[in-house]
């Protein structure tokens, strides 16, 4: 029998793990975090997320097959991971047609006009994100008032706008913050998308992918360490007006974007300098956005931008092959 040899788009694993299994432990280290935006906003939140997939498998599926006339990829479970992801970086009050409309430019935009997985230069799920933040900012920061905790206390922001908003009006934010102790801000829900809920179970993801080899800490740890870096200093310099490294880290959707949306493997460098670098980049953009910038939060921002530039970081930050010798 003769055979074939198959060339594909990236990412090339050389491993017995096959995209469908990458995507599928990627979803599982997302499921606690799903379950406790459950627990915090209701059944909202299951309807936003079923809307998502079902949205984005049923474009991949229409597009792949109407428009690119090829088999459809909707079996290797990057479609659902992109739903959710989607759904990930929504409010759970957002109208579904712009759930639907996310999903269309997440999938039609964002993916597929490159032909497919492994071709796309930006995250899918963040293109659909800040088209829908762009295009219906009202829509897309309204959280509804809950009663869960010390979050009450916002009455209806999210931690970072209200702190945003309370810096531009002179207020000390050591006063502010005093209301609500760090370790709420690490341990309690919060009020934000499905992605800012809880930080302790999108860290016990990050600790899942580890443990199974989907992804290693050099984005992760190069992301928050950055942040947590930049944002010290200007607390040591102000603390009047710039808020302590940990609540940057543990407030807004630094951990969902470092953990789950940087690490995507095909938006993403190759090498592990590559990853630093890369990381580092999108730390430093967020934090200009987070205290300088018209936003709130910045970290959608900051990764698209990077996505751009990982083909120049491939490029030119290469790991040494083996047996090379350095060029005199």
């Amino acid at each position: 029998m003769e055979k074939k040899l198959i060339v594909s788009a990236s990412p090339h694993i050389g491993s017995s793990n096959s995209t469908r299994k990458l995507m599928l432990d990627v979803i599982i280290a997302l499921l606690p975090a799903l379950a406790l935006s459950i627990i915090f906003y209701g059944a909202s939140i299951l309807l936003v997320t079923f809307v998502a997939v079902v949205s984005c498998v049923a474009f991949e599926w229409i597009i792949s097959k109407w428009m690119l006339k090829r088999e459809s990829s909707i079996s290797d479970l990057s479609g659902v991971l992109t739903g959710l992801l989607l759904a990930f970086n929504l409010p759970s009050t957002i109208p579904m047609e712009l759930v639907v409309l996310g999903a269309l430019v997440s999938i039609g935009l964002g993916k597929m006009s490159y032909g497919g997985l492994g071709q796309n230069l930006f995250n899918p799920a963040l293109v659909g994100r800040v088209f829908l933040l762009i295009a219906f900012p009202a829509q897309m920061t309204y959280f509804p008032e809950v009663g869960s905790l010390a979050t009450d206390v916002f009455s209806g922001a999210t931690p970072l706008s209200y702190f945003k908003e309370a810096v531009a009006s002179g207020q000390n934010i050591q006063e502010i913050t005093q209301m609500l102790p760090l370790t709420d801000m690490i341990s309690d829900m919060k009020r934000g998308s499905v992605g800012e809920v809880s930080s302790i179970a999108l860290l016990g993801g990050l600790v899942f992918l580890i443990i199974r080899k989907v992804i290693t800490w050099h984005i992760p740890i190069s992301i928050l360490g950055t942040m947590f870096v930049f944002s010290g200093i200007l607390y040591l310099v102000d603390p009047s007006i710039y808020l302590n490294p940990l609540t940057h880290i543990f407030t807004g959707g630094a951990i969902l974007g470092a953990v789950f949306m940087a690490t995507d493997y095909v938006t993403s460098p190759m090498s592990k300098k590559g990853m630093l670098i890369y990381g580092i980049g999108i730390g430093l953009i967020t934090m200009f956005v987070r205290i300088w910038g018209s936003y709130p939060e910045g970290i959608s921002f900051a990764i698209l931008i990077l996505n751009a530039f990982v083909p120049l970081i491939n490029k030119y930050v290469k790991p040494k092959h083996f047996g090379e010798k350095a060029a005199k």
